[in-house]
């Protein structure tokens, strides 16, 4: 399982290199323009994206191991939005995922058995399992970069190859 996590922090990191090297071949205005989407526009898809990030971040922060590659994470305010800028929402998009990518490096396979509680957005307490709350931190943002893409295509830009299997190393 943990080979499996640092797999797709690493599939995180290549997929919104992709995505945003291809949104910043759009205008200032084209990135902010509603699109019909379900958050409106293209930068608001990547701040939903982010904003959503550094929430579990936050939430897997507290893990008993406190793995230091989140002490920068556990400094953060709890973000609603956040600012929109691309350039700055770029550069900070690369550094979280460089962030994940060395938590998951700390991992270890007993991490993934601990029952995490937090609280979700409504203030609704919840306990899950620590590796299961994991996939779904990805698939979360598999999930709205495909929404993202969908929006670029729209506008006639091609993020190219997608799928995971794209970074899996052969046997």
């Amino acid at each position: 399982m943990l080979e499996h996590l640092r797999l797709l922090s690493r599939y995180n990191q290549w997929m919104n290199d992709k995505l945003y090297n291809t949104a910043a071949q759009l205008p200032a205005d084209e990135l902010t323009k509603d699109r019909s989407a379900f958050f409106g526009s293209l930068l608001s898809t990547l701040n939903h994206i982010m904003v959503a990030d550094i929430i579990w971040l936050q939430r897997f922060s507290e893990h008993p191991a406190q793995h230091p590659a989140l002490d920068r994470i556990r400094a953060m305010p709890n973000p609603q939005s956040l600012p929109d800028d691309f350039t700055a929402l770029s550069a900070e998009r690369r550094n979280l995922d460089a962030t994940i990518i060395s938590w998951c490096e700390q991992l270890d396979a007993s991490d993934l058995n601990h029952k995490l509680a937090y609280h979700n957005m409504k203030g609704e307490p919840a306990i899950k399992n620590f590796a299961s709350l994991m996939l779904h931190f990805f698939n979360h943002q598999t999930h709205h970069r495909g929404q993202a893409t969908t929006l670029l295509s729209q506008q006639g830009l091609d993020v190219g190859v997608t799928d995971l299997l794209a970074i899996i190393a052969s046997e």
